[in-house]
């Protein structure tokens, strides 16, 4: 909302001194977001004045038509001589009032202007257009025309009111009076200690029976309805400058009188308006819904299908209007055209001034996607007794400016209702704030705002109409606490109660965290939702559980509905965001939720505001939500190690995404199952299979490895990027976090090597599974450090696997035929298993 300091002055007594910058302090101490205050023509210097065409001569050979004028400035060239001026704008004639900027002024931007020669003639001064003065759009396009009255020579910066402050607040969604300068003038007399001269107080005439016939069908939609007519306007009547330019300085554009004047009492007043031609409206003025199918053109030219829960206004025809969002076509106020003697110029006009409701004024803008400034305001809420004075107001001015009569018949149609009252103990702002304010206080405050106050200990107050958003004892509270000044609120530290520190849980995924960035991961927090195109992707099968997903109902994103039931899809777009912008070499993490939907649907209770929620409402709403057990997952490509003079690097591998999974199980404390697995979109022959053991049963966790071409091709991925998912909740619920103190023996260990050949597609973790087994009790480690595979010397199809093994007895040194013992064991049941062969 753009208020300028000028129009605010006319209702608030303000200190000649007070600036808008201090008026800005003030308002937002009280509670107000001033954003900005815009100095109109700070920049700006005289002379300035308004001149009156003499002569205009039509300079040819140019690419575009010049002119040269002479202009009458009066005395204000020192001179008394006619003004010569170049000027390239078409839009006036001779005889027509102008505004002049005469030699040695400067105009916004810090533009100079001096006498030069252009287009073969010498140009003394510039005619000015509104966009040359900084005054915005005025609908012309070209030179600003003056009022054939306007006195030759005038001080044109007075004339146009240039110099102003301009402060623009930012008004939430619950201030609907602060819509309006009213609604600002209001807080303004507030925050100064000063008295408002209200522009809403106005002698109306009470409803006869001559008015304007109108029938509200739907009074819960509309529950005010008040209509004025004034007959006889002036084709020709123009709005004056101060009203033009109060338009402008607020952010909207001249029009033409009838629609000025109802867009100036709305930001005057908070009350939105509609003027229409009354020589085109047919019957009575209904105010009903939609019926599903009819059609409107409204006047912004498009033709609209309505809702069925669209409020409409309506005449014999159909419907003529959206209610509270933007007038129909049919009914529009046209203006004079002078080339036709004023052929179809409205002369008759019928004032609507309603109150809607805010939900359906809501509800129908965004389903159209019309947003005006009549929706805005109704929208955040609109005073419905301001309804008759602004209609009387419109009145009043049209007749004014244009020279209409207004007509004796005044209609308003009410629905019953009561002012709203809030019961509040007298000292419940104090409670709220930890401040003593003091009944005193407490009821000055709220009578300031404009609230009824009665009763001691505990109050008994009425709300005005204008402040619909006070709706309990809070709101009243909170009004208290704001003219009071939050900055008077004294910082008090909340004293916590001793804690006990982190959970278990909360532990295990920080050192899960460490441990990842440790071995050179980044973590990546990413948004949770999802497309279910994403799936298609990644190439799952259609009866794969990860396409059960939860939908939102208002999701942020319309191609974006579903929550994620896998840390992948966010981390593959972050891999792809960053390669795309020149980081080659990544490595990502995530620890995060996801959400896979329980078998039956429950809706949620709504929980009690009156009292703690017991265990059971928690566990019954609990009951409700999805699963969402925390998963744990990296993404790799590019290279794992750097090449430098320390030697080759190493690009990253399925090896390193299984490696990342054995660093979590490590930090979780569970023992982690590898073996080769296959599940989309990891690459069938470089897949691993993560399992662990629950209640004596195995259990896959999660998988690892690289993925699949298809997949990388299909998201824009870099060549064997590789990735890694695990079920956190499993881990840590078979873990053992109880840290496990190193076991130091004093007895030198035996190693032990062995090479096994076995067929190509016999996984290494099975040949060690079997090796560890066999050795027994004394094998303290054993470790994979070299595979072979040559098929002159080992067959094709074949592959040689070396393993080293370290024995070690925690009460004897081992003999050497003691560890050859356990050797052969491990590999003879390796043989048995895997058909392996001792190499050589």
């Amino acid at each position: 909302m753009r208020v300028p300091l000028s129009w605010l002055r006319e209702y608030v007594d303000l200190p000649a001194t007070e600036t808008g910058r201090d008026v800005q302090a003030k308002l937002i101490s009280a509670g107000l977001e001033v954003e900005t205050v815009e100095h109109l023509g700070a920049d700006l210097k005289g002379p300035l004045v308004v001149g009156q065409v003499l002569t205009i001569e039509e300079l040819e050979g140019f690419k575009k038509p010049i002119r040269f004028c002479t202009v009458d400035v009066g005395r204000a060239n020192g001179t008394g001589e006619p003004q010569e001026i170049v000027c390239g704008a078409r839009n006036f004639s001779v005889g027509d009032k102008v505004v002049v900027v005469l030699p040695g002024a400067t105009l916004p931007g810090g533009f100079s202007i001096s006498a030069r020669k252009t287009y073969g003639k010498v140009s003394h001064g510039m005619i000015c257009s509104s966009d040359e003065l900084g005054m915005g759009d005025d609908g012309s396009h070209g030179i600003i025309v003056l009022p054939p009255e306007t006195e030759v020579g005038k001080d044109a910066v007075e004339l146009l009111e240039l110099v102003d402050e301009v402060l623009d607040i930012a008004v939430t969604a619950n201030r609907g009076d602060c819509l309006s300068i009213r609604g600002v003038a209001r807080e303004t007399a507030i925050a100064y200690g000063l008295p408002l001269r209200d522009p809403a107080l106005l002698d109306v005439p009470g409803p006869n029976a001559f008015g304007y016939p109108v029938k509200v069908s739907d009074p819960a939609g509309c529950d005010r309805f008040t209509a004025r007519t004034v007959t006889g306007l002036s084709p020709e009547a123009r709005s004056p400058i101060w009203l033009q330019r109060r338009l402008q300085k607020v952010g909207m554009r001249p029009i033409s009188l009838a629609v000025d004047v109802t867009n100036y009492v709305m930001m005057e007043l908070g009350q939105p308006l509609h003027a229409y031609d009354r020589h085109q409206v047919q019957g009575a003025i209904g105010v009903r819904r939609a019926q599903e199918g009819e059609k409107i053109v409204t006047l912004d030219g498009v033709e609209r299908k309505l809702h069925a829960e669209d409020l409409v206004i309506t005449d014999d025809r159909g419907p003529i209007g959206l209610a509270g969002v933007m007038g129909g076509a049919d009914t529009e106020i046209a203006d004079h055209d002078p080339s036709e003697e004023g052929a179809g110029a409205t002369t008759d006009v019928i004032i609507e001034a309603a109150h809607f409701d805010q939900v359906s004024v809501a509800r129908t803008a965004r389903r159209h996607k019309l947003s005006s400034e009549a929706s805005r305001r109704f929208e955040r809420g609109v005073d419905p007794q301001a309804a008759a004075a602004a209609a009387q107001r419109t009145v009043d001015l049209l007749v004014l400016l244009a020279g209409g009569t207004a007509e004796a018949g005044v209609t308003e149609v009410v629905a019953p209702g009561a002012p709203h009252t809030v019961t509040m103990a007298a000292d419940h702002p104090d409670k709220v704030a930890g401040v003593t304010y003091g009944r005193e206080t407490v009821v000055r405050r709220l009578q300031e705002v404009g609230c009824d106050v009665y009763g001691q200990d505990e109050l008994i107050v009425t709300v005005p109409s204008w402040r619909p958003d006070l709706t309990d004892p809070n709101d009243l509270a909170e009004e208290v606490i704001r003219l009071e000044g939050y900055e008077n609120l004294p910082s008090t530290l909340p004293r916590p109660p001793a804690g006990r520190g982190l959970t278990a849980r909360q532990r295990l995924h920080r050192r899960i965290g460490r441990a990842l960035a440790g071995a050179g991961y980044v973590e990546a927090l990413n948004y949770p939702f999802v497309s279910e195109q994403v799936f298609d992707q990644l190439g799952l099968e259609a009866d794969d559980p990860a396409r059960r997903v939860v939908k939102l109902v208002n999701p942020l994103s319309d191609e974006e509905p579903a929550l994620r039931t896998s840390l992948l899809p966010g981390l593959l777009a972050a891999l792809r965001r960053n390669d795309g912008r020149g980081s080659h070499d990544l490595a990502l993490f995530e620890t995060g939720l996801v959400f896979q939907p329980r078998d039956a649907a429950r809706v949620a209770a709504n929980l009690p505001v009156d009292r703690r929620p017991s265990p059971d409402d928690i566990a019954a709403l609990n009951a409700a939500l999805p699963d969402q057990p925390r998963h744990v997952a990296v993404v790799l490509a590019g290279a794992r190690e750097q090449a430098g003079w320390w030697g080759k690097g190493r690009p990253a591998d399925w090896a390193d995404a299984v490696e990342a999974a054995r660093t979590v199980a490590r930090e979780a404390g569970a023992e982690l199952g590898i073996r080769k697995g296959q599940y989309d979109p990891w690459h069938p022959g470089r897949c691993a299979e993560l399992t662990v053991t629950v209640d004596g049963a195995e259990r896959v966790v999660g998988h690892a490895g690289e993925l699949h071409p298809r997949v990388l091709k299909t998201l824009g991925l870099p060549a064997r990027s590789c990735a890694m998912e695990l079920d956190l909740d499993v881990l840590e619920r078979v873990g053992d976090t109880v840290p496990q103190a190193p076991s130091i023996s004093t007895f030198p260990v035996a190693t032990q090597d062995v090479a096994l050949v076995v067929d190509a597609y016999v996984p290494a973790a099975d040949v060690e599974a079997a090796l560890r087994e066999g050795a027994g009790e004394l094998l303290e480690s054993i470790r994979l450090f070299d595979v072979y595979e040559n098929a002159e010397q080992l067959g094709e199809g074949r592959k040689s696997l070396a393993y080293a093994l370290r024995f070690r007895a925690n009460d004897r040194t081992l003999t050497v035929d003691e560890a050859s013992a356990a050797r052969e064991a491990a590999v003879a049941l390796a043989t048995d298993r895997t058909g392996a062969v001792l190499r050589g």
